[in-house]
């Protein structure tokens, strides 16, 4: 164990890793050796920076959070310290479950950790972030909350109302980071649709890209987490025209079905879905969309399911994910709706829909073998470089594999001719 070392540990989301980093350069510039989610924690400071959004991510963190205050009963650590989303909404029954921990701060409290080290907080640093990712990418969080009132979703209630951060100290933000390396922006937030609405007082987002876009030395930005009702349109033309924003939307759908769709509070018919779709295809030729689907939530019947199953089949999505509905306390639907539709239920149309996308995903991959792309190199693996191209985005995307017919350097863009295809991977070469 070192005295001087703090682990970090992030679950959850990129927007929690965005905190952690934010943490991190704070703890660095106050002389700790700091290390994010390593293989063998030797610090004798732990900082937990948990996930409470579905039972399964809740699940993670207690058991971590258990796993650390094992450790320190044990005289391993010194000092153990909780923050995020799970402290954000379940604040007292954590301190009162275990009270190994010497402190808990909520998803927006971390500041306090500072203080509490007996440190200060550098506030000419506040911009600044100790990137965990490889060094030419980054996540870039423009807003955080939501003021969307979707029937499953507990995110609001540990993040609050949306507030959408200044563009120009987003813009500040992409200027620091380009000049520590950083080419490629993952644009985040919980609700990218929303930006600039609470205190602009109209959408922002269109405005905002093509701003960072014009940033000397930004390569590529990419789009996540749009919400799909009233979707600022004149987005599809900054993303048509600029050639470093890449012609990528994550756009988290849902359902299809109007009944589904009512029931979960989305404010979007289907009529409405499949035109929006048409509408960014037709604007944006060759657009790759990635979309987040769910199954089980209550209410939902077979007839509905099919109907979900027939959309996929018709849009044809680049990239897709699928997750079970999870019965949240504290959510609209814990308190007025029954879970009634069966985890083995749940499980089966999910494996369906994933099933049909992997399908899709194949012949979309093999539609590319014989072309060339732009591709960032990231990283090495066995006989292979592993990269991405302006379609794919870090961790939930396909890669390719390169193979080490020559000598590539990390981070660096390179022309790759697609030799093969898989579903979820592709196979080039220089």
């Amino acid at each position: 164990m070192k005295k001087n070392r703090i682990d970090v540990i992030t679950l959850g989301c990129s927007k929690n890793l965005v905190d952690s980093e934010l943490l991190m350069k704070q703890l660095l510039a106050n002389g700790y050796t700091v290390k994010h989610d390593p293989d063998k924690p030797e610090g004798k400071i732990v900082v937990i920076n948990t996930c409470g959004f579905i039972g399964d991510a809740k699940e993670e963190s207690i058991n971590i959070i258990l796993e650390f205050a094992e450790a320190k009963k044990e005289r391993k650590l010194n000092k153990l310290f909780v923050m995020g989303c799970l402290t954000e909404r379940y604040m007292d029954d954590l301190r009162t479950e275990i009270p190994e921990v010497d402190n808990f701060y909520g998803k927006f409290g971390w500041k306090a950790l500072i203080s509490d080290l007996g440190k200060s907080f550098r506030q000419d640093l506040a911009l600044e972030r100790s990137i965990t990712t490889p060094q030419h990418y980054a996540y870039l969080k423009i807003s955080e909350g939501c003021n969307r009132t979707c029937s499953y979703c507990s995110i609001p209630i540990m993040t609050g109302k949306h507030q959408s951060r200044p563009i120009e100290e987003v813009e500040e933000e992409v200027r620091h980071l380009v000049a520590n390396g950083v080419k490629e922006f993952q644009v985040i937030a919980q609700d990218l649709s929303f930006y600039g609405l609470d205190n602009y007082k109209t959408a922002k987002l269109p405005e905002l890209i093509e701003r960072i876009a014009k940033i000397p030395r930004v390569e590529w930005v990419r789009l996540h987490y749009a919400y799909p009702a009233h979707f600022p349109h004149d987005l599809l033309r900054v993303i048509r025209e600029n050639d470093n924003v890449c012609k990528y939307l994550d756009i988290a759908l849902q359902h299809i079905s109007d009944k589904m769709l009512a029931k979960m509070r989305r404010n979007i018919s289907k009529e409405q879905t499949y035109g929006l779709m048409r509408r960014i295809r037709e604007e944006v030729p060759g657009i790759h969309l990635r979309t987040t689907l769910m199954v089980g939530h209550p209410g939902e019947t077979q007839k509905d399911f099919d109907e979900l199953l027939q959309f996929v089949k018709d849009v044809r999505f680049e990239r897709m994910g699928a997750f079970p509905y999870s019965h949240e306390d504290g959510t609209y639907a814990y308190d007025n709706y029954k879970d009634n539709v069966s985890d083995v239920v749940k499980q089966e149309r999910m494996d369906e829909l994933m099933a049909v996308q992997e399908r899709i995903a194949l012949e979309i991959n093999e539609s590319k073998i014989g072309k060339a792309f732009k591709v960032i190199i990231d990283r090495e693996d066995g006989d292979y470089y592993i990269g991405r191209t302006e379609y794919d985005s870090p961790e939930v995307d396909p890669e390719v594999l390169v193979k080490k017919n020559k000598i590539l350097n990390i981070g660096e863009y390179y022309d790759v001719r697609i030799t093969d295809a898989h579903p979820f991977d592709l196979f080039g070469e220089i």
